[in-house]
């Protein structure tokens, strides 16, 4: 069954809309019925749309965002990260495959704000609401999400960046790419050239986040130490919190030591949904 975009950007709504809730009460471990008539709908209708978005059961969410969960995944995921970082990019390892081509746009291009340069730009309605890519000839120069959900809001979002860019609706290539994201938050796998511009330390901090394997969480501290730089948690925290491009650079993976989920650029509900999401597909495909 073929859902509108609408459809899609409201079935988010009410999605986030238990989050918030359950963060409050998941002590009480509240049934599908009470979940249900938090998101306004019948327990049938909630069930097969929460099945639909995540991929498991409403109960398996409440385990899943529970603070022990949450603290059990980020350890487990410690070894993982530490291993993938160790292991280096000259061998024929499958983690080479995981690697993305970063071109940097040119300094001249920067100075001028754009100018020469091409964007083509489209908003999509992603499982986590109507989010804005934008395009170059290279790659995938921007993405966020947002509120309006209207090209005009595209525009001014590019255009704050990119002044003297020329911008060119193209939804449908807008479109492709987010499949690939999406394609890529399920499992390990090629991802959508990128036309970024960050500094050395920027960019090797982003790589170690591409590394993290779908379905992980590592803290900020931990990723410090496997880049080599135990003392650098703020600093790496710092190159986290400029990524160009949530969701595909999957800063999300990122929580406090704490095992709290922390800040977004698209929201503290919309990473929880992003992390629930990518947690039911990787657990669908083991």
């Amino acid at each position: 069954m073929a859902f509108s975009n609408e459809q899609k950007d409201l079935d988010y709504q009410r999605i986030e809309r238990v989050l918030i809730w359950i963060d409050a009460n998941w002590r009480d471990q509240p049934n599908v019925e009470t979940l249900a008539a938090v998101a306004g709908l019948s327990v049938s209708h909630f069930h097969r749309l929460f099945k639909r978005f995540a991929g498991i059961t409403p109960k398996a969410m409440i385990e899943f965002l529970t603070a022990n969960s949450a603290r059990r995944r980020l350890m487990a995921s410690a070894s993982v990260l530490e291993a993938a970082l160790d292991s280096g990019l000259s061998g024929p390892s499958r983690l080479h495959d995981l690697m993305v081509k970063v071109d940097a746009a040119t300094p001249g291009q920067i100075q001028r704000s754009g100018q020469g340069m091409q964007i083509d730009f489209g908003i999509i309605s992603s499982p986590f609401g109507p989010c804005l890519l934008g395009l170059t000839e290279r790659g995938l120069c921007a993405f966020e999400f947002l509120v309006a959900n209207t090209q005009a809001e595209g525009a001014r979002a590019l255009a704050a960046r990119w002044p003297q860019a020329e911008l060119r609706p193209d939804d449908s290539r807008a479109a492709t790419v987010l499949g690939q994201i999406l394609a890529a938050l399920r499992s390990p796998g090629p991802r959508p050239p990128l036309d970024i511009h960050g500094t050395n330390f920027q960019l090797r901090v982003w790589d170690a986040l591409l590394r993290i394997p779908p379905g992980r969480m590592t803290s900020y501290g931990e990723l410090a130490r496997t880049l080599g730089m135990p003392r650098a948690a703020r600093a790496v925290g710092s190159a986290v919190g400029a990524n160009p491009l949530p969701l595909l650079i999957p800063c999300h993976r990122v929580l406090r030591q704490s095992g709290a989920f922390g800040n977004y650029s698209g929201g503290a509900w919309r990473k929880r949904a992003i992390l629930l999401w990518e947690h039911g597909q990787t657990a669908a495909a083991d």
